[in-house]
């Protein structure tokens, strides 16, 4: 089955605290996870960021509202306990725990009413679907996030086609430096565009103290770059005795040329268009940061040792 929202999990979160012991969030998501008959592929999935996963992250949430409507009590950190409220819900057996069922407590209301800082709902606000209920706040900040995301790196990819092949070639080194390799751009300014040797547009240090070379083709393509392209490329690194190597486009690659590099000894790298613009975002290349926004939470060794 696929991942139930945090509202879906309301109730039977509250129900495993319903023994009115102290229950840990990591004991919750475990018992949770085996209520929902979750695979482990779906225990492990990641938020978009990457930095947490999706079921835990729904399981806090769930956690968390039930605590802002009074159903439960936080005891500790990563510890919680259900209310005589919370008993008092499950007597009544209901079918489901969601946000609108949390509209009957005050404290839930209030809580409510101080996030939208007292501020008229619009329309917009009025029109949000059951599916974007169902989201939890940090995955509908991440969510934004990603599609803006995947809009800039569109963006990047039109103005990388549009430019001349001189600055993609300098663009190619200057993303390589960022990554950390060539040590400073003046060093691997000999990258990109210098050599054109049997299929080989040019070579990089792997670090600084050139323990290692890495050969590079940058093809700024329009058409898949298909299997004989990349054979072709793997020719001329074993003319040259060499064990890596990249080869970059502005398009794609497809399966059979995918599938070739997973086979051989030679280790080759290799980035897309989709990849390239990924690592320009990632790595500030052709970027510049507009604002930063800050996830915090509450610092509980900082209330401890008063």
């Amino acid at each position: 089955m696929a991942i139930p929202d945090f509202q879906t999990i309301m109730l039977p979160l509250l129900q495993f605290a319903g023994d009115g012991g102290e229950h840990s969030i990591h004991e919750a998501h475990d018992y949770l996870a085996s209520y929902f008959r979750l695979s482990p592929d779906e225990i492990s999935e990641l938020l978009p960021s990457g930095l947490q996963k999706r079921f835990y992250n729904r399981v806090g949430w769930a956690r968390a509202y039930l605590i802002k409507s009074g159903l439960m009590v936080s005891t500790r950190r990563g510890y919680f306990q259900i209310t005589e409220r919370g008993q008092q819900v499950l007597a009544e057996n209901p079918d489901r725990i969601d946000m609108k069922y949390l509209e009957r407590f005050p404290e839930y209301r209030k809580y409510k009413t101080a996030r939208r800082s007292s501020a008229k709902e619009n329309k917009t606000d009025q029109q949000k679907t059951a599916t974007e209920e169902s989201k939890t706040p940090q995955e509908s900040l991440e969510e934004a996030y990603q599609e803006m995301r995947e809009t800039l790196a569109q963006e990047l990819l039109q103005k990388v086609m549009e430019s001349p092949p001189a600055f993609f070639e300098r663009l190619v080194v200057e993303l390589l430096v960022a990554m950390g390799y060539g040590g400073s751009l003046s060093d691997a300014a000999r990258a990109v565009g210098q050599t054109g040797d049997e299929g080989i547009d040019g070579i990089i240090d792997e670090d600084r103290l050139g323990l290692d070379t890495i050969y590079i083709q940058a093809k700024r393509w329009q058409g898949t770059v298909s299997r004989p392209e990349i054979q072709k490329f793997v020719g001329a690194l074993q003319g040259k005795r060499a064990r890596k190597g990249i080869f970059i486009t502005t398009s794609d690659f497809s399966r059979g040329a995918r599938d070739y590099v997973s086979m051989i000894d030679t280790k080759v790298v290799l980035i897309d268009g989709r990849r390239l613009t990924e690592y320009m975002i990632d790595y500030n290349v052709g970027v510049s940061t507009v604002s930063k926004y800050e996830i915090k939470r509450i610092d509980t060794d900082y209330f401890e040792n008063e």
